[in-house]
């Protein structure tokens, strides 16, 4: 009945069609074996050593040392910083009205205790959206919508989650939505095959809405857990594709009407601001309802999950820490904030 689930052995001289959407590298057992022992290090450790190289931390590292007691150009610089490590006008306002009110009822004795309170702030913004995803065993599949702009790192997250789950125990199938790119289909193929979880897939051009019914319509018959279905990368800004991203969701709904459960945007942590249109953009086509933030390894400020939170209060499930399947961890508050402004010694 469902033919599309066979698996095709891919011809030799095949090669992915441009070095963006290059192969997933191949997990020998020594790999996977490396990974397991590294899920294992404290998310903590991995956060600092990642995030706490962003220019967000950099910055407030010198800033404070700099001025080791209170004086007007500590508060002029730090609101200098917050806005310029992607933290926003909005919230680096808030933050720095409430330091100034503070300040004037004379509640620091120096730049420690301003430091100390700095952190609290900080803390007090990211901790009401740190919420992991919980897979809700009453709905069987549990459907994963995933959505984003192009190139933020979508289809190697989807993979990465796939892992995940099935270390989990869940069982669970892949929809090859992006049907606009035939690299794209292949690369998640490719991860689908290295970790033995079943992929639904058409042809280039086929309607991603057909493919999201199939495989719903397939992981229920089959008894899956969970499906994971892709969508085109598209810009937010295309209003013809944001609507065709409404149309998948419709088209679930006529298979289970609560699906999908999750719709997780995937957002490139070096964006900056330009995320805060993203997510808006998103979350009004389809109702977004939790975030990953990936490339936090890179060249990412380190800032803009401040500007998310307070925008639009949509829990942050996932933050993307580097290439390895491990690098997509669970979302810590505690310990974002201490790797870009760590405690006083």
């Amino acid at each position: 009945m469902f033919d599309f689930l066979k698996k095709k052995p891919k011809p030799e001289a095949e090669k992915p069609a441009s070095p963006a959407m290059a192969e997933p590298p191949a997990q020998t057992a020594e790999a996977d074996a490396a990974g397991d022992a590294a899920e294992v290090v404290d998310t903590r450790e991995a956060v600092k050593q990642t995030v706490g190289k962003s220019f967000f931390a950099r910055t407030f590292g010198g800033l404070f040392s700099r001025h080791p007691k209170l004086d007007p150009e500590l508060l002029d610089e730090l609101e200098e910083a917050l806005i310029s490590a992607d933290v926003g006008v909005r919230v680096s306002a808030e933050i720095m009205a409430d330091l100034r009110k503070r300040l004037k009822a004379r509640e620091f004795a120096d730049s420690g205790q301003l430091h100390d309170t700095l952190r609290a702030q900080l803390r007090a913004i990211l901790e009401p959206i740190a919420k992991p995803l919980a897979i809700d065993g009453g709905h069987k599949p549990f459907v994963l919508l995933t959505v984003g702009v192009n190139g933020v790192g979508k289809t190697t997250t989807i993979g990465k989650l796939a892992r995940r789950f099935q270390k989990d125990g869940h069982s669970l199938m892949l929809a090859a939505g992006d049907t606009f790119r035939a690299a794209a289909v292949q690369q998640l193929q490719i991860w689908g095959e290295r970790n033995n979880v079943a992929v639904v897939a058409q042809g280039q051009d086929a309607d991603p809405a057909s493919v999201a019914f199939d495989a719903l319509q397939a992981a229920k018959s089959r008894g899956f857990d969970i499906l994971i279905a892709d969508t085109a990368g598209r810009l937010h800004t295309q209003n013809h594709l944001m609507a065709e991203l409404a149309k998948i969701k419709r088209v679930l709904a006529k298979l289970d009407p609560e699906a999908p459960h999750e719709v997780l945007l995937v957002i490139d942590g070096t964006t900056g601001q330009n995320a805060i249109n993203q997510c808006r953009a998103f979350h009004e086509a389809v109702g977004v309802t939790g975030l990953v933030v990936t490339k936090l390894d890179g060249t990412a400020k380190g800032g803009v999950l401040f500007a998310l939170a307070r925008e639009f209060g949509i829990p942050i499930r996932f933050i993307g820490l580097g290439e390895k399947p491990e690098d997509l961890r669970e979302f810590d508050a505690q310990a974002y904030v201490d790797a870009l402004l760590p405690a006083r010694a």
